[in-house]
């Protein structure tokens, strides 16, 4: 038996192929896969190559996917065919303090589906036995698409950023970068009852896209430290997010935060471009409180998938585009181009 599967093989080289249907053991699950997100790692991993990842060696990208389970096997406990989940892709080693205290995201020794090994770009896809284990796999309402599971890893991570940067009631937010994740931490942001939310992006088309779907946002493209300092009376924000990857916004965060701000780092810089000078005298002056999060943990998964299903937040308008897995070169080029803001490749 085959499935379609897309396959990294070296830089710049997908190739959308038949190849065998994986072989699960008695400890593993097979999901037959409905929707698969593009998310920037995969594009980075396409346009760079990855070390590991070769002729011998391809890869089937994508971490972020849902669908149904197809089997289990014969020693697996709590899933059963037809189940539709969602599948958190980063697996810790479970016995570190990182994991065990909840943490696994921290793992020295994580793994990831879709970055070490296969992913959810392809029909089906096999679950190790760790991931089962661990709680990886995580059961969708019925009320939650299979789009919204699988941008739930995404928004899992913005709402690791979240617990760090807190917003209360009445802060002013401000958020540097108009795509789903700056999005996601705009919808957080008003969970929490801010006053204001202030999104700003070079692309005009992007803030557009956003503004259809949260009406209340303050839209900014140009002459950012002007108009922030309008909407909060010259005080600067009460919380930056810089969900971006480019230095000199993370300088100037800095400066649009106001005194007592909690400055997020969202978005990592590319290799190369990764030190950058800041005024610690602004850090020191303002008090402020400046943070750095990376990827989220199981809890952080599960608690966002919670959000989804109750209806509190609705993340499904944030999927723009769907494709089928032969149209994933498109997808790929919309996502470099930031087109839209959720690509999803569907089956």
């Amino acid at each position: 038996m085959t499935m379609v599967a897309a396959r990294l093989y070296g830089k710049n080289d997908l190739r959308v192929e038949s190849i065998p249907i994986p072989e699960i053991n008695d400890d593993e699950i097979l999901l037959r896969v409905k929707a698969a997100a593009l998310c920037g790692t995969d594009y980075r991993m396409y346009s760079n190559g990855v070390q590991s990842v070769d002729e011998e060696n391809p890869l089937v990208l994508c971490h972020e996917f849902a669908g149904v389970i197809e089997k289990t096997g014969s020693r697996v406990d709590g899933y059963q065919a037809g189940q539709r989940v969602s599948v958190a892709p980063n697996i810790g080693c479970g016995i570190c303090d990182f994991c065990v205290s909840g943490n696994s995201h921290h793992c020295n020794k994580l793994v990831a589906l879709g970055v070490h090994m296969d992913g959810g770009f392809a029909e089906f896809v096999k679950i190790p036995k760790s991931a089962v284990q661990l709680g990886n796999v995580t059961k969708l309402a019925d009320n939650v698409s299979f789009e919204a599971g699988a941008a739930n890893e995404a928004f899992a991570c913005a709402y690791n950023a979240y617990e760090r940067y807190t917003v209360e009631p009445g802060d002013v937010v401000l958020i540097i970068g108009a795509g789903a994740i700056g999005l996601m931490h705009a919808k957080l942001a008003m969970m929490a009852g801010a006053a204001k939310v202030i999104l700003n992006d070079i692309s005009e088309d992007r803030l557009k896209e956003c503004l259809k779907l949260e009406p209340s946002l303050i839209l900014v493209k140009e002459n950012l430290h002007q108009r922030v300092m309008e909407e909060t009376g010259d005080k600067g924000a009460n919380v930056v997010i810089t969900a971006c990857s480019v230095a000199s916004v993370q300088q100037e965060a800095l400066k649009l935060a106001g005194v007592d701000g909690r400055v997020n780092f969202f978005g990592g810089l590319p290799k190369g471009k990764e030190n950058v000078e800041l005024d610690t005298n602004i850090i020191h002056y303002k008090q402020l409180i400046l943070t750095g999060t990376t990827r989220s943990s199981l809890w952080h998964y599960r608690k966002t998938l919670s959000f989804i299903s109750s209806g509190i937040v609705n993340i499904d308008p944030l999927v723009t585009h769907k494709y089928s897995i032969n149209e994933i070169p498109t997808a790929l080029d919309n996502l470099a181009s930031a087109v839209g803001l959720k690509q999803v490749i569907v089956f």
